[in-house]
């Protein structure tokens, strides 16, 4: 990777609007970034690391204050190595109950996709009647 890259090849890489990312250093979640001559922001390769890192954790779903928090204590050094590390070790309980919720949710969304589906193969191929029996007799839904 080169060694600088413009806010536009940033936000190219990650996904990420030129705007996102101002508003993630105006915020503090990204450190004020070195500037190039004509002031133009220009991103380390430590800089985009970080920002990999805030993805993830955007995706995990943790609160943008919660990730300025992070942001606060990594910005102060070794000194908050434990409090970083409890800190994401919460976060990574609450993102495994999430999972385990999702999966049940995706269990029970199975269970009804299949219950559909025998309603409407009963549906397509009614069972027979016997003889003598109503026709008008209701299906089960």
């Amino acid at each position: 990777m080169e060694s600088h890259l413009s806010i536009d090849e940033v936000a190219r890489r990650t996904g990420l609007t030129a705007h996102t990312l101002r508003y993630y250093e105006r915020i503090g979640l990204i450190s004020a970034v070195a500037r190039a001559a004509g002031g133009q922001r220009r991103y380390a390769a430590s800089d985009m690391a970080w920002i990999e890192f805030l993805l993830r954790l955007r995706t995990t779903r943790m609160p943008i204050g919660k990730m300025q928090t992070f942001a606060a204590l990594r910005g102060a050094g070794d000194s908050t190595v434990k409090e970083r590390r409890l800190m994401l070790e919460g976060h990574l309980t609450d993102v495994l109950a999430e999972i385990e919720a999702m999966h049940r949710a995706a269990q029970a969304l199975q269970a009804k996709i299949k219950h559909y589906r025998s309603l409407e193969l009963a549906l397509v191929s009614p069972t027979p009647t016997p003889e003598g029996a109503d026709d008008e007799s209701p299906r089960p839904l």
